[in-house]
This record gives structure tokens, C-alpha cells and sequence, in this order.
């Protein structure tokens, strides 16, 4: 007899002993509602067993697909066991050359008996001696190239501030540090790089020896080896495929391995079976402080980069953006070797193929006006410009969160799921829902997510010459024009001064313009000298006859406090007049002082606030505030002037003249 839905047996006329209805299981009604769903019994006769069912043996992370690979012809176990060599040969200790026994996988899942079973087909330890360390004799597991799925479940498990938001992101702490620390990054100067690097005043560039270097290195090794498990990522830098970077990313905790995971450019299965030995190696033991007495540190914080051993080590910080950065660095000394241009830009590319660059520091619009939902998105942030065009350096994006709301940048905002890792924001502790305009533990908010999150990103991320370079500047004096056409000695100019006008609020009021200049937009991240990069710039604009254009998002009628910010719709409209071509068919006027070629009309902007001192009533003010700003851009050249390109010097005379003149 069936039973009924509360356990009482039905009796003979279909009806239950409490009157209701009888429930049948044992055939299907017609009409589909009630039917048989039993099937035989799970084959398992532990909880372990299920468990084990639950996963479906996956392909190995470098199956072997061609004959043509150099691993085609080795076995699997092989093939895994000269990875674990490699990743091993990254892990030796310097003073004793040796490191622990690295094996695959997470040692909470792995029984004693599988140890000693990898421990026994695979490794072979030497009897100790004196000369062999006791970290010799462990197991450092290596958990590479992990999915995120899988890393979310080792953050949530292992990494106290961990947790799964509204919108299936990984919310994170980055601990104590919740930036860079430019004061704390080192460059090992050796007899190359002193000749090749720019070194002394204005230079993000801060020396330290060989040895120091390899002090630290020791200290970050012996911490990562020190534990139980390691992340290990093997990834690539710059779409360019002639041109790209291998990096592998050693770290201790899940949240960097998934931040770099989609912050790099992720290897198919293929490219990952032929990587190889990596071109540069990151070891992040941000965890453990560095030793305050070692010569060279002023903190417990240290970012050192040695660019002959390719290898960049981090202790004392777990801010993500390090890594980010640190890299950038390294391409930024990589890549003009080979004639290829590094830039801390934006990239956007219109249906017909027209490519603009977006400079600027940090408000000045480069996310908004880049972001157009009209054109493809190359990248948000790094890229290069070779012989073939333009490439992004990255796989991912790193967006400011602060204040986000939906309406105004929904990419981002849609962008923030599954996958994703936030940085230092804080949630309702219930619903998990984000609030984006909560500063309690920073306002450095950020949120890392692979670039093929953005619906418009141009897959693969690379595109044709550059027609527009457009440098943008936030100017709260309020006297920059809202757009100016610059000559390419003016565009050299502007990029090594990288300018933008940020307001400094104070609580009794008192709220003055503060210059800002960043040596090619990203002064905190360049390693030659910046000029070297203006040259390369000038150089490729002409070649491939690209224009340069200075658009001001900043304050037009009064400084901050007085005038009003330029409408955002006016500077898109700028935007797409440059993207069209038209306002290169415009006419144009010469200001004064800057000497900038300005046009009389754009469509869907206001005339009279294409020329500053149309807007100001007080016209003495304004001349006074641009003499003042064109003050400041003199005293920051001051810095460059000394520097010399070219046998005749005549490209730095060039370049001088292009500044302002009174």
C-alpha cells in the first residue's frame, strides 16, 4: 500500500485513515503532477564515499592535446612532476639551495597515507646531514592554479574576513595596509640599472643593493616555506602574443591568488602545459613583516624589485594592488627595450576601428569617459603600443568602489559577481548586500574582476594605432580650456607633467586648489626617465599620425568654490567630436600663456565656454589664476630640464618651448 503524506497507511477506497486524500507513488498520474521519483540506492557506504562521488574527475590543468608539445610524449605523473620541479626551483632557499618537498594539492584533503604515497613514488629525501635544512624534510602542498570556485572555498574556510556578498563576490581584507606604499618599494641598483633607470629627485625609483635584496628574498622564502600550503598562479602579461610576459605568483593567501587570477591574463589549458620556467616571479609574503634593521627599510614594510633576477618580493603588507602595480613596474622597463611603449592609459576602440588613449590621474574621468557603450573597451588602466598597435597588459579591471551606484556606472556595478573580489567594503551583516558609500575601513574601496565581465570589452584585447591621445585634467583653478588641440611638442609637455588640480576639504572650510603633476600620468610606476617615454609617444603619434588633445573636466567660471565643473555631457560631447573626427575640422583660436588651440564651436557644448575667460566675471582674477597655474607647471618642469635626448639636445629645447610662456 502507499503510505500517505503525514505516514498514516490509506485504506482500501484510496483514502487515508484521517480522511484525506492518499498520495500514490507507486505509478504515474497522466497528467504529470504525481509520479515516482525513487531510484536505486546511493552506492556509498560512508559519508566520505558520497562525498567523493559528488566531484567529477576533471582533465588535468595542462592536458596534453598536440604532439607538437614539448610534453606530448610524457605521461601525465611526468609532466605534473616536472611542473612541481619548476615551482620547487622557485621555492629554494639561496643559502642552503634547497626548499621543502612541494606536492599538488590541499592538505586538509589528503589522507596520511597519500603523503606517504606521493612522498614514496615521487621524492626522493636525502638522509639529513648538517647541511641539509629541516625545511628540506617537509611538505610545502601547492595549490596551483586554482579555479575561483575553489578559491572562494579556501578563503570562506582558511581566511578570517572572508565572505560571500548579495551578489556572489568575494568580500575581502587586505589588513592593515589598505594601499600602496610607494615609500616602501625598493629597486635593486646594480651596474645596469644605474645607467638605465632614473634615479634621484622626482623618481618613484628608491635604491637598495644586491644584497639587502637577497636578505629579504631569504625571509620571504623561508616564510612561504615555512607553510603548509602555497598558491602558486602561472600567468601571462600584454595580449600581444609576440610580446607577452610570463609571471608566476607565489602567495599565502587565497584572496591574492584570485586577485591575480583575474587581474592577469588567465592561460588556456594548451598555453599553460607549455609555460615553462616564468620570465619574472612574484613572492608575496605579505603576512611577515620585513626585518626594520636590515639596511635600506624605514618600516615593516618592504616592495622590492630586481630586475636582473626577475623576481620581486613583498613582506609587511597584503594590499592586492602591490602585485598589480609591482608588475606594471616591471613592464614599464621590460617593454621599451623593445621598442614597445607602456602607458598608464585607458583604451577604448569605435565600431569603424578608431582607437583612443585616455590619460589622467585619479579624478579626472578616465573610467567614465572611457567606459562608452558605444565603443569597445581595450582595457581601463595599462597597456602597450607596438609596431602592430595597441594591447592591454592585463585580463582584468580594478575599479574604485567608493560611492559606486548602479545608474550612473552600471558595468561596473553588473561587473561586481561571482568571480570578483572586494576589497575592504563593508555589508549588512545579514543580507550581505554591499553599502558602497561606507568608508569605515577605507575609502580605497576596490573591486577586481576579469575584463570579459564588461559587456562591450574587445576580446582578444587588442586593437589597430591610436587616431586620438587624450590627456584629461581635473583643473579646479578654473582656467584650462574645456578642450585644446595640442602639436605634438605641447602633447609631449603635458604627458611629462601629467597635471590635474584636486581639492583639498578641509573642516573649517577652507577648500584651495592643490596642484597636482604625475610624470606621464603614473609617475608612481615608471622606471626610466620621462622623457624617454614622451620621446616614444611623439615618435609613434607622427608615425601613425595620431592627435593629442588636453580636455579639462574640471571648473570653468571661478576656481573651486566659485565657478561651476563643467557638465558631463559637455565633455562627452567633447569626447565624441574627437572620436568622430569632427573637431578636427573646426576652427581654432590661440590662447595666451599655454599657447593652446582651442575651437570656436563643438556641437551640443555652449560656445562661450570653450575659451575660459568668456566664463569668469572677474577677467583680473582669471589672469592672475592663470599666471599662478602657469607658474606651477614651470617650477615642476624645473625637475626635467636637466635631462638630455639626442646628441644636439634639441628635442628637450622643443619640449621646453612647448610650456607655457609669460
Amino acid at each position: 500500500m502507499a503510505s500517505s503524506g503525514n505516514g498514516n497507511v490509506a485504506n482500501g477506497n484510496g483514502t487515508a485513515r484521517n480522511g484525506l486524500p492518499a498520495i500514490h507513488t507507486h505509478k504515474k498520474h497522466v497528467n504529470g503532477i504525481c509520479h515516482d521519483d525513487s531510484g536505486p540506492t546511493v552506492k556509498a557506504k560512508t559519508i566520505d564515499e558520497l562525498h567523493s562521488l559528488q566531484k567529477k574527475k576533471s582533465a588535468p590543468t595542462t592536458p596534453v592535446t598536440s604532439s607538437q608539445t614539448p610534453f606530448a610524449t610524457l605521461s601525465e605523473q611526468e609532466r605534473q612532476k616536472q611542473q612541481l620541479q619548476s615551482i620547487s626551483a622557485s621555492l629554494a632557499s639561496l643559502t642552503r639551495e634547497t626548499g621543502p618537498k612541494v606536492v599538488k594539492g590541499d592538505p586538509a584533503k589528503k589522507s596520511e597515507s597519500q603523503v606517504h604515497h606521493d612522498h614514496h613514488h615521487h621524492h626522493h629525501v636525502a638522509t639529513p646531514t648538517i647541511a641539509v635544512s629541516d625545511s628540506a624534510l617537509k611538505f610545502t602542498h601547492v595549490l596551483y592554479n586554482l579555479s575561483p570556485a575553489e578559491l572562494y572555498e579556501q578563503a570562506i574556510k582558511y581566511e578570517k574576513g572572508s565572505f560571500i556578498t548579495s551578489t556572489g563576490a568575494l568580500a575581502t581584507l587586505s589588513g592593515a595596509k589598505t594601499g600602496r606604499s610607494p615609500r616602501d618599494k625598493r629597486v635593486v641598483k646594480d651596474d645596469v640599472t644605474e645607467n638605465e633607470l632614473w634615479w634621484g629627485k622626482g623618481s618613484p625609483n628608491i635604491e637598495m643593493d644586491e644584497h639587502t635584496f637577497m636578505v629579504n628574498r631569504e625571509r620571504a622564502v623561508d616564510y612561504l616555506n615555512s607553510l603548509d600550503k602555497v598558491f602558486v598562479n602561472d600567468q601571462f602579461l600584454n595580449w600581444d602574443p609576440e610580446n607577452k610576459i610570463k609571471v608566476r605568483i607565489v602567495s599565502a593567501r587565497a584572496y591574492h591568488s584570485l586577485f591575480m587570477h583575474n587581474m592577469c591574463i588567465r592561460p588556456t589549458p594548451e598555453e599553460l602545459e607549455n609555460f615553462g620556467t616564468p620570465d619574472f616571479t612574484i613572492y608575496n609574503a605579505g603576512q611577515f613583516p620585513c626585518n626594520r634593521y636590515t639596511h635600506y627599510m624605514t618600516s615593516s614594510t618592504s616592495i622590492d624589485l630586481n630586475l636582473a633576477r626577475r623576481e620581486m618580493v613583498i613582506l609587511g603588507t597584503q594590499y592586492a594592488g602591490e602585485m598589480k602595480k609591482g608588475l606594471f613596474s616591471v613592464m614599464h622597463y621590460l617593454m621599451p627595450k623593445r621598442q614597445i611603449l607602456s602607458l598608464h592609459s585607458g583604451c577604448n576602440m569605435g565600431r569603424d576601428g578608431d582607437v583612443a588613449l585616455f590619460f589622467g590621474l585619479s579624478g579626472t574621468g578616465k573610467t567614465t569617459l572611457s567606459t562608452d557603450h558605444n565603443r569597445f573597451l581595450i582595457g581601463d588602466d595599462e597597456h602597450c603600443w607596438s609596431d602592430k598597435g595597441v594591447s592591454n597588459i592585463e585580463g582584468g579591471c580594478y575599479a574604485k568602489c567608493i560611492d559606486l551606484c548602479q545608474e550612473k556606472e552600471p558595468d561596473i556595478w553588473n561587473a561586481i559577481r561571482f568571480g570578483t573580489v572586494l576589497e575592504n567594503v563593508v555589508f549588512d551583516e545579514h543580507s550581505r548586500e554591499v553599502d558602497y558609500s561606507d568608508k569605515s575601513v577605507t575609502e580605497n574601496t576596490r573591486a577586481s574582476y576579469p575584463i570579459e565581465y564588461i559587456p562591450n570589452a574587445k576580446l582578444p584585447c587588442v586593437g589597430p594605432h591610436p587616431k586620438n591621445v587624450i590627456l584629461l585634467a581635473c583643473d579646479a583653478f578654473g582656467v584650462l580650456p574645456p578642450v585644446s588641440k595640442l602639436n605634438l611638442a605641447q602633447t609631449m609637455y603635458h604627458f611629462i607633467s601629467g597635471y590635474t588640480a584636486l581639492v583639498a576639504g578641509t573642516e573649517d572650510g577652507i577648500k584651495e586648489p592643490t596642484a597636482t603633476f604625475s610624470a606621464c600620468f603614473g609617475a608612481a610606476f615608471i622606471m626610466l626617465h620621462p622623457t624617454k617615454y614622451a620621446a616614444m609617444l611623439a615618435e609613434k603619434m607622427e608615425k601613425h599620425g595620431a592627435t593629442g588633445w588636453l580636455v579639462n573636466t574640471g571648473w570653468s567660471g571661478g576656481r573651486y568654490g566659485y565657478g561651476s565643473r563643467i557638465k558631463l555631457p559637455y565633455t562627452r560631447k567633447i569626447i565624441d567630436a574627437i572620436h568622430s573626427g569632427s573637431l578636427l575640422n573646426a576652427e581654432y583660436k590661440k590662447t595666451e600663456i599655454f599657447g593652446f588651440e582651442i575651437p570656436t564651436e563643438v556641437e551640443g557644448v555652449p560656445s562661450e565656454i570653450l575659451d575660459p575667460i568668456n566664463t569668469w566675471s572677474d577677467k583680473k582674477a582669471y589672469n592672475e589664476t592663470l599666471l599662478k597655474l602657469a607658474g606651477l607647471f614651470k617650477k615642476n618642469f624645473e625637475t626635467f630640464t636637466n635631462h638630455k635626448i639626442g646628441k644636439d639636445n634639441k628635442l628637450t629645447e622643443e619640449i621646453l618651448a612647448a610650456g607655457p610662456v609669460f
